[in-house]
């Protein structure tokens, strides 16, 4: 019987550093989206405390160790990096580890990279760290976490990993040919 071995979207594509910049895959172990029920806020809540998480507020995420709550939309989040607990009838619990990549990018051009392609004002004042968006990347819907006060965590469609790849290695390598030039 053949044996199959799990990979990563982008398996095999090493990080690439441009301008100081880092952009490389990051393996987010277990997703799994979690829409609350109406009227089940308390009992989402109880399911998460031994996890030391709450529901997040909207535009926003939380780490506790390896665990990490990312708000997607009304009502909805990813529980990222742990198996999600029993949410009994107060949640639709859904597997998404299969279908979602990420990729980080990081460094002092990360806000000017992704500012070519993502419509929000992503300055850190604006944006600070904690902060989680859903929105384009360029024609690509994603979601998108700020890490640190340079670093960003993007999450996309596993089919998209490569064009995502593409866009942000094509917004490092011109933000780089213009620092040259100038």
């Amino acid at each position: 019987m053949p044996e199959l071995i799990a990979k990563t979207a982008l398996a095999g594509v090493k990080p690439l550093t441009i301008a100081d910049t880092t952009l490389a895959e990051v393996d987010l172990g277990q997703v799994t989206s979690v829409a609350l029920f109406p009227a089940q806020e308390k009992a989402v809540a109880k399911a998460l405390k031994p996890l030391g998480l709450s529901f997040p507020a909207p535009n926003t995420f939380a780490d506790k160790g390896d665990a990490r709550i990312v708000w997607t939309s009304r009502n909805q989040a990813f529980l990222i990096g742990v198996a999600a607990p029993d949410f009994g009838a107060a949640a639709a619990v859904t597997a998404q580890s299969g279908g979602w990549a990420a990729l980080s990018l990081t460094g002092p051009a990360a806000v000017d990279a992704l500012a070519r392609y993502v419509p929000i004002d992503l300055r850190l004042a604006v944006f600070p760290v904690g902060s989680a968006a859903r929105a384009p990347l360029y024609h690509m819907s994603m979601v998108l976490l700020r890490t640190a006060p340079d670093a960003f965590l993007i999450l996309c469609f596993r089919s998209m990993a490569k064009t995502g790849w593409h866009e942000v290695e094509t917004a490092l390598r011109s933000l780089a040919a213009r620092a040259k030039i100038a």
